[in-house]
């Protein structure tokens, strides 16, 4: 009888001898898994870091000191927009402190940077130089241009210009200059 319980105690810890090592198993391939997961997004995340390091960004130099102002028009304005970062002017400094020094903002993919320059210069922004953006909907046109054209210029009424089915142009309340279009 003892040698029977003692076959049934040895049998119970192989058992579970092999229920743990089985576990084992499994969990390291479920780590290995995740290591190569791991290891994929770090190259997802290093490729994408060298995209927006070499893309090119525009750059908008406000000379009245209404950076932040526009930098938050433009980023509620359009969709899947954000401020990435935003470095200030401290105390002493050339221009009014915490004014913006230089701020990176993406709109809808892509890359701006703005600052509050402290030397008035002799030129301002120019409509010759614009942001063109292609609109999905005639609604998204219609906002858009309703929104930048506020306190703005219109330099081109919404319009069918035989070049795509809607067209406009405005300078907004920034001076910025935007060519709006429907393909």
């Amino acid at each position: 009888m003892k040698k029977s319980i003692l076959q049934l105690v040895l049998l119970c810890f192989l058992i579970t001898g092999c229920s743990d090592s089985k576990k084992a198993q499994t969990n390291l391939a479920k780590i290995e898994q995740l290591k190569i997961k791991n290891d994929s997004l770090k190259r997802i995340v290093t490729k994408h870091k060298a995209t927006i390091k070499n893309q090119i960004k525009t750059f908008l130099t406000f000379q009245d000191n209404n950076a932040e102002n526009a930098m938050n028009f433009y980023v509620a304005l359009f969709d899947n927009s954000k401020i990435i970062n935003v470095k200030r002017w401290g105390e002493g400094a050339p221009v009014e402190a915490g004014k913006i020094m230089h701020a990176t903002f993406d709109l809808n993919g892509s890359l701006f940077m703005c600052s509050d320059s402290p030397p008035v210069h002799d030129w301002g922004f120019s409509p010759a130089v614009s942001n063109f953006i292609d609109c999905e909907t005639e609604s998204e046109l219609e906002k858009l241009f309703s929104k930048l054209s506020e306190n703005g210029t219109v330099t081109m009424p919404l319009n069918n210009y035989g070049f795509s089915k809607k067209f406009g142009w405005v300078i907004d309340q920034f001076g910025v200059s935007w060519q709006l279009n429907l393909p």
